[in-house]
Formats: structure tokens, C-alpha cells, sequence
């Protein structure tokens, strides 16, 4: 990794590593992936991380997102599965997650300002449903490893293993992805979480931490 290359990649950010994807206002109404839940792997102190498919967000202060959280609070692991649209807090799902299920999720647009957020722990044999109202823009669509934000702070990205997004769709479809749209997590000037170049078809890659 000593050749690694910044300029590989389409933007960089403090908390988010991954793909966005951009287009005119109003552009998406569907959102979908898969990806299986990482393992924390032990550190001092606490670190935080979240897997999430969203839209909006990317260069707009509006989202509506979904996904699971990986956090380490005082030298223990922590999962669960959440969602969330800006400004409110992030609302937690009342349901098991550990690490190594495979999750599906997606958010769609139905009639007027209503969107079904829906998530899926296929290895639990669960589902959640909830219906809500979100008027944002539509101009992003993003698959996602953040390191959260508590209060005004971006916390410290946990050392989880390996996140791989699968079967990501938008609109129905492929996004397409190319490296352009791809992210780097970058803290305390060090490059911390990378996207992997997409598969031939452009709808599957990997987030790695970089330790």
C-alpha cells in the first residue's frame, strides 16, 4: 500500500468512505444493496463505524439513510441496525445483529413524500419496515462506511474488518459505479477507510479499514 494514490479517487472526506453517486434534482427515487455485517477488532478506547445505503447527502445537507453500527465503547463490540433522516437522530432497530449477517436494504420513493425504508437480516430471518416523509432534493445516492458524528465530532473510525457491498442497485438498476465515484476517508491526515475498484459490472465493491 505504499503506492497508494489519492488522486485515484473521486472525492475525500473526514467520515465517509465508499460510493456516491450524483445527478440532476429529483434524479433518485430508489436506493438498494447488500453487504455483510464486519467485526469489530479490539483497540483502546472507543471508535465508531456504521454501513449504510442512503440518498441525498453527498454535497446537500439532506438525507435519508439506513444500515447497521459497529462501535467499540470502552474495549467492547456493539451491533444494531438504524435509521435515520437529517436533522433527526438516527432511530435504532430493536432487533439482533452480530457480525458476519448478511443484510439487505433499501429505501424507495412511493407516492408523494412518503418513502418505505426497508432492512433485512437475511441470516436472522428478520425484517423492518417503516414508512416516512422526506422531502430532500434527490440529487446523490450513496453506499456508504462512515465513522459517525456524535454531537459536533466525527469520531474516530473503529477497526472493523472488511465491508462488501453487493447488488447494489439505483432506480432499479446498476449504478454503474466507476472509480470516480469513489471516496476516501481520510483522519488526522491519514488515510484510514478505501473503496476497492467495482466489479466489471459496477454494482459491488469492497471498503477496507486501513490499520
Amino acid at each position: 500500500m505504499n503506492r497508494f494514490k489519492r488522486d485515484r479517487f473521486g472525492w475525500v472526506s473526514g467520515n465517509w468512505s465508499g460510493y456516491a453517486v450524483s445527478g440532476q434534482k429529483g434524479a433518485f427515487r430508489r436506493v438498494s444493496a447488500e453487504w455483510t455485517v464486519p467485526f469489530v477488532l479490539p483497540a483502546s478506547g472507543s471508535a465508531y463505524s456504521s454501513a449504510w445505503i442512503g440518498i441525498d447527502g453527498f454535497r446537500n445537507s439532506n438525507l435519508i439513510q439506513t444500515g447497521t453500527g459497529h462501535d467499540l465503547i470502552q474495549g467492547k463490540p456493539l451491533y444494531y441496525a438504524w435509521w435515520e433522516i437529517l436533522p433527526a437522530a438516527e432511530t435504532v432497530i430493536p432487533l439482533p445483529v452480530h457480525p458476519g449477517d448478511r443484510i439487505r436494504a433499501a429505501i424507495v420513493k412511493r407516492s408523494g413524500s412518503n418513502w418505505l425504508i426497508c432492512l433485512r437480516n437475511m441470516t436472522r430471518g428478520w425484517i423492518f419496515r417503516t414508512l416516512q416523509r422526506y422531502a430532500g432534493p434527490r440529487t446523490s445516492a450513496e453506499w456508504i462506511v462512515e465513522a459517525p458524528q456524535l454531537g459536533a465530532s466525527i469520531t474516530p473510525l473503529a477497526r472493523i474488518s472488511s465491508v462488501a457491498f453487493r447488488s447494489c442497485r439505483v432506480n432499479g438498476g446498476s449504478p454503474k459505479l466507476a472509480l470516480s465515484d469513489a471516496g476516501i476517508m481520510v483522519q488526522n491526515n491519514r488515510v484510514v477507510s478505501v473503496p476497492s475498484t467495482p466489479n466489471k459490472s459496477g454494482d459491488a465493491f469492497i471498503v477496507r479499514r486501513r490499520t
